[in-house]
């Protein structure tokens, strides 16, 4: 309980189980998961530390999904261009996901690896759950 891990230490243990944070649809469809706590993960996270990660997450997913002048502009672009213009530039949307994919893998350098957990991109998952892989180290249980 006591080690750490890094990124690349993961690979070396064995992913025991998976912990699946669902959707949130109670205010509509946007892109929003819950921030329950799942008891899974009891001995290795701190409840606050999972709340901020997860309300963070919903944060990013709010400003992509977030329509004004920029994502109007960037419609009208692409269709006055028969939508040629998106292989030269970004749009709003894509750029949040970058944004998003570095910040997850932020977290799990800085908080999920060290404690054996796995964060993995929604995006990975259709944006359908957050899924967070629990691993176990395969040197505990090889006595033979």
């Amino acid at each position: 309980m006591a080690e750490t891990h890094s990124l690349q230490d993961l690979h070396q243990l064995t992913a025991s189980s998976k912990v699946f944070i669902q959707r949130d649809y109670s205010s509509g469809i946007l892109c929003k998961f819950q921030t329950k706590f799942p008891s899974e993960l009891d001995s290795r996270l701190d409840k606050q530390q999972f709340e901020e990660t997860i309300q963070t997450l919903n944060n990013l997913y709010a400003e992509a999904e977030k329509i004004g002048g920029k994502s109007y502009l960037e419609g009208c672009l692409a269709c006055l261009t028969a939508y040629t213009i998106f292989l030269c530039m970004e749009t709003h949307y894509e750029k949040v996901l970058k944004k998003i994919a570095r910040y997850i893998k932020d977290q799990n350098e800085k908080i999920f690896a060290p404690r054996g957990l796995l964060l993995t991109d929604p995006i990975e998952r259709g944006l359908r759950v957050v899924e967070i892989t629990i691993f176990e180290d395969r040197s505990i249980g090889s006595g033979r």
